[in-house]
């Protein structure tokens, strides 16, 4: 897996890179001191996944990020020393795929990046709690994301119900007593319909809607 390291510090970076090139199945490719750097060296490496800061000069973590998702393939995982970080829900609808915290550990960090990169969502407990604060801050659902939940079908709803929830694939099959497989199908067809490019939108979309309501989950 090729992994690219944006930090505006040195020694973030640094270390970042050293506890992910010591995992066998991971290389980094590539650093960047800011946003605006971060999103020519993603267009120019084409990495499996950005190891993204929130907050750096130039072009912040979630300009970047959107601009990643727009140009390139690679998953985004953002990394943030606040668990309370106003950027936490714009950077999710920018196309994250995953929130950490700074203060992780470093098994943590691992596994995050193989996650994220796998297509699975990663939100961080405390980042959830926000999530949910500003769809409570934002009011009441939108009504065109709920006729767009129409299109679904109920498995694909009861899903996407069960992704919002953090429940992985193999949960998701043993709570709807259905093949890891089908987990998978029902996730795909349900991205697509849609339009999300990743389960920690589908997440977004599933508070936004209405589907998910705070304390649900």
């Amino acid at each position: 897996m090729r992994v690219l390291v944006a930090d505006d510090q040195d020694l973030f970076r640094a270390g970042f890179s050293l506890i992910l090139n010591a995992h066998p199945d991971i290389t980094v490719v590539g650093e960047a001191a800011d946003g605006a750097e971060a999103v020519a060296r993603a267009v120019e490496l084409q990495p499996d996944l950005v190891l993204m800061d929130i907050r750096m000069p130039r072009m912040d973590g979630v300009a970047a990020t959107a601009e990643i998702c727009r140009r390139t393939s690679a998953k985004v995982l953002v990394l943030t020393m606040y668990d309370v970080d106003e950027y936490v829900y714009d950077a999710l609808r920018a196309g994250a795929g995953g929130f950490l915290l700074k203060d992780a550990r470093r098994e943590e960090l691992v596994r995050a990046v193989l996650l994220v990169a796998s297509g699975e969502a990663l939100l961080a407990p405390a980042v959830t709690r926000r999530l949910i604060e500003d769809v409570v801050r934002r009011g009441t659902a939108r009504p065109e994301l709920r006729r767009r939940l129409g299109e679904l079908t109920d498995r694909e709803t009861d899903t996407l119900r069960l992704i919002a929830r953090g429940l992985s694939n193999t949960e998701i099959a043993a709570e709807l007593v259905v093949s890891e497989h089908t987990v998978k199908t029902h996730v795909s067809n349900l991205l697509t319909k849609l339009g999300l490019r990743d389960r920690a939108q589908a997440v977004v979309f599933a508070y936004e809607s209405g589907l998910t309501v705070p304390g649900s989950a």
